[in-house]
C-alpha cells in the first residue's frame, strides 16, 4: 500500500485517505465520517469538495489510474523492440496492478463506465499506440479496434477470475495461459511486414498482397485507385512528390 500523503492540499488528502481505508476495509470502509477522520477533516469537507460519496469514488478512481498511468509511462521507457512482447509487458502490467491492488481496480472499472477522466484516456491511448504498432509491423490478425478490446478484455477477466478463486485454488499459470491466449488471439505467428524495413513501403505491399481479386466491400473503381495508392506507396515510400 502506498505511504500517507502528507500534502496540505485538502481534496489530496481526502482521496489518499479513502483509497487507504478501500484498501484496507473495502467498499463498506469508505464512508464519509471515517474518511473524514482519516484525512483529519470534518464530513462537510467531502460534500463540499465531491458532492457525495459517488463523487468520492470517482476521484478515486481518478487517482489510481493517475498512478497506473504513472507505472505504464515508466515501462514505455524501457519498452522492448520486440512488439508483441511489449505487448505481453503491458498486459502483464495491468493483471500485476488489479492482482496487487483488488479493491482500487474494482472501484476504478466501476468508474470506466461513466465517462473516463484524463489518467484513463491517456492509459487508453498508451494500449491503442502499442496496437498501432503492431499493426504497422504487420503482426495483428484482427483489426485495431478488436485488438484493443480482446486485449482490455482478458486483462480484466484474469483478474477478476484470480480474485473470485479461493486463494488456496489459485494457480499463477492461469494468468500465463490467458496472457499467451491473448496474444495467439490478437497477433500473427510472423509478421506480415519484415521487421528489417520501415515506413509505408512495406506496409503498402502487405495490404496490396491481401486485397481479394473481387471489389467486395468496394466497387469496382474503389479498388482500381486503391491499388494504384498501394503501388505509389510500396515503390518508394511515400516519399512528397516535387
Amino acid at each position: 500500500m502506498p505511504a500517507r500523503d502528507t500534502t496540505d492540499n485538502p481534496r489530496r488528502r481526502i482521496v489518499v485517505a479513502a483509497v487507504e481505508l478501500l484498501e484496507s476495509g473495502g467498499p463498506d470502509a469508505v464512508s464519509t465520517r471515517a474518511v473524514a477522520a482519516a484525512a483529519g477533516m470534518q464530513p462537510p469537507a467531502i460534500y463540499r469538495l465531491f458532492g457525495d460519496k459517488e463523487g468520492l469514488l470517482e476521484a478515486v478512481a481518478e487517482h489510481g489510474y493517475a498512478q497506473f498511468l504513472e507505472s505504464k509511462r515508466a515501462q514505455l521507457d524501457s519498452a522492448p523492440d520486440d512488439p508483441v512482447e511489449e505487448l505481453r509487458r503491458g498486459w502483464d502490467l495491468v493483471v500485476e496492478f488489479g492482482v496487487s491492488r483488488p479493491e482500487l481496480f474494482a472501484v476504478m472499472n466501476r468508474a470506466t463506465g461513466r465517462g473516463p477522466d484524463a489518467a484513463h484516456r491517456a492509459g487508453l491511448e498508451i494500449l491503442r499506440g502499442r496496437v498501432r504498432r503492431l499493426a504497422a509491423g504487420g503482426w495483428l490478425r484482427v483489426d485495431e479496434e478488436l485488438a484493443a478490446q480482446i486485449i482490455q478484455a482478458t486483462g480484466q477477466g484474469a483478474v477478476t477470475t484470480w480474485h473470485s478463486t479461493p486463494a488456496e485454488r489459485r494457480n499463477p499459470l492461469l494468468l500465463t495461459i490467458l496472457r499467451e491466449s491473448m496474444v495467439a488471439a490478437v497477433t500473427r505467428a510472423e509478421p506480415t511486414v519484415n521487421p528489417a524495413e520501415s515506413g509505408p513501403a512495406p506496409a503498402a505491399r502487405a495490404l496490396r498482397a491481401a486485397l481479394p481479386d473481387d471489389a467486395g466491400v468496394l466497387s469496382d473503381a474503389e479498388q482500381h485507385l486503391l491499388r494504384e495508392w498501394l503501388t505509389r506507396l510500396a515503390a518508394d515510400g511515400g516519399a512528397p512528390r516535387a
